[in-house]
């Protein structure tokens, strides 16, 4: 059987499956060479070095979220927009990080932001707000993703902590905290996520920004 010619598409989709299955540390051009079966000098010729690699795996994760152009309501497609792109990022879970330091962007990443920006303005956003609104959006994602990436407990082990903890916290000085910790160790079942009640709350904000309220 013919093996699939190399190609930077077969480059690029081998290193986010790595990077989803090991870690973005796991990825560098030896290992992913092995993995296409292939010399790593044979990888040169589709790319130029690492740094292509990461931007071009970025912008595959940037091309799963969703930019809805069938609704003329601005809230409903940037809440689908949102919930993709946590969704996205979630899959991927190297790719965060990765979109917080990374420069520039490719096709998928440069058209997400361009979206964006776009569905503010046709939305009659102000100049200036489009200009904050665009970052507290993007900001909270990115800062909710990472931080429910980043948690290190679960399960078990966190039900275990907070009742560690809670036995070492007088009761009368801290009540409130005592109540809010005993929350985390019962289920929760709401129809809305943290997230997306975060989210309500700030497009409700900026909604009533953009209407001078």
């Amino acid at each position: 059987m013919p093996r699939t010619p190399l190609s930077k598409e077969r480059v690029l989709h081998a290193a986010i499956e790595l990077a989803d299955a090991e870690g973005i540390d796991a990825l560098s051009m030896r290992r992913l060479a092995k993995e296409l079966g292939v010399e790593a000098m044979s990888l040169y010729n589709h790319v130029a070095n690492k740094d292509e690699i990461l931007a071009g795996i970025l912008d595959l994760v940037a091309s799963e979220f969703e930019l809805p152009s069938d609704t003329g309501e601005w809230q409903t497609a940037m809440r689908r927009h949102a919930i993709s792109s946590r969704d996205a990022l979630l899959r991927h879970r190297w790719a965060t990080s990765l979109w917080m330091s990374a420069q520039g962007g490719g096709t998928a990443r440069l058209r997400n932001g361009d979206w964006m920006l776009r569905t503010l303005r046709e939305a009659g956003f102000s100049r200036d707000l489009i200009y904050h609104a665009f970052h507290i959006l993007e900001s909270y994602i990115l800062g909710y993703t990472m931080q429910q990436l980043n948690f290190p407990y679960s399960g078990e082990e966190l039900k275990g902590l907070a009742t560690s903890f809670l036995q070492q916290l007088p009761a009368d000085e801290y009540p409130d905290l005592i109540q809010h910790i005993k929350e985390h160790l019962d289920p929760h079942h709401e129809a809305t996520s943290g997230f997306e009640l975060g989210l309500t709350l700030i497009l409700d904000g900026l909604d009533r920004a953009r209407a001078g309220g």
